[in-house]
């Protein structure tokens, strides 16, 4: 078996009829099983995988499991030598996974790999990143990384100066569309499940690169990421989760101390949108509905690092 691909799927029926479709006839020319892990979804996308798409095997969970534990429990229903984490709002082009397979054959260093993601008119959408700091997380919170938008010392952790046209190593790849190679993730292991959804795929790729295993950005592969397919169902929400996982990976990773330090930058940062989307509703009704619901989004944040900075303190 080439390639598994998993996808999990929570009530994005269309988005997962077209991703689907993409990947039926990327996979003709291989030895390769598509498995999507539905997380009790009740919009029919059930239905439509039984009815026209019965070569792919259907795990249902009973309960929204969340995104890195419906990836595990496809993980260990697959037995490619690769496997394909792609979402449900992803479309794959033509050629893509052909492309990814052979030039993961030929650099058998690669732990990783993402292709280059478009938007729906065919821009190029950002699918890395790198690592986060207190440096870059303090820039992001100054707005240095938008007065300096050129100067590496200044740049967050989005920012990361190079070409989308070539071939690089880097830190972070998104986890809208992973490649990855069974030795290497037989030897990082499962995803951490302790990641409801978002925050797993920093934590994934530091345990690659900790394993001595690189993480690549690969441009000649494509797809296309429609985006917010199962977080526009409860937006609020899904901004609320980004955040937690944010603190989880802290947690994770560092001491006390630092994670305080991160806490006050995050609470900086919130405090100053509210200001300033505050400011705007007043000053631009045709802005209020943006403005007000960047007001709740923030305000909820501030909710969580205040309880996890208490916890801390």
């Amino acid at each position: 078996m080439d390639i598994s691909i998993i996808i999990v799927s929570w009530n994005a029926k269309e988005f997962l009829s077209e991703c689907l479709q993409s990947l039926t006839a990327e996979t003709d020319n291989h030895c390769s099983e598509i498995i999507v892990v539905d997380n009790a979804s009740t919009d029919g996308s059930l239905e439509l995988v039984q009815k026209h798409f019965p070569h792919v095997k259907l795990i249902r969970s009973n309960t929204n499991v969340g995104f890195a534990k419906a990836n595990n429990i496809g993980i260990r229903q697959s037995i490619g030598r690769y496997v394909a984490f792609i979402n449900s709002d992803v479309k794959v082009l033509e050629g893509c996974l052909n492309r990814i397979l052979a030039y993961m054959d030929k650099h058998p260093d690669i732990g990783m790999l993402g292709p280059k993601i478009l938007n729906p008119d065919s821009t190029v959408q950002r699918s890395f990143m790198r690592f986060p700091t207190l440096w870059n997380n303090l820039c992001r919170a100054l707005a240095l990384d938008t007065l300096f938008p050129k100067s590496k010392l200044f740049g967050d952790l989005f920012t990361t100066f190079g070409s989308y046209d070539t071939i690089r190593t880097v830190e972070v790849i998104f986890g809208c569309f992973w490649m990855v190679r069974r030795e290497a993730l037989n030897q990082v292991g499962l995803l951490d499940e302790n990641f409801f959804i978002y925050g797993e795929d920093i934590d994934w790729c530091k345990r690659f690169w900790d394993s001595d295993w690189k993480v690549v950005f690969f441009p000649y592969a494509e797809a296309i990421h429609y985006g917010g397919a199962s977080s526009s169902n409860v937006p609020i929400r899904f901004h609320l989760e980004r955040q937690q996982a944010i603190l989880q990976y802290w947690e994770k990773y560092y001491s006390r101390p630092i994670l305080i330090c991160l806490l006050l930058i995050l609470w900086f940062y919130q405090i100053v949108r509210i200001v300033g989307h505050t400011v705007l509703y007043i000053i631009k009704p045709s802005k209020r509905i943006q403005a007000a619901f960047t007001i709740k989004k923030s305000t909820a944040c501030i909710r969580c690092i205040l309880k996890l900075r208490n916890k801390n303190v």
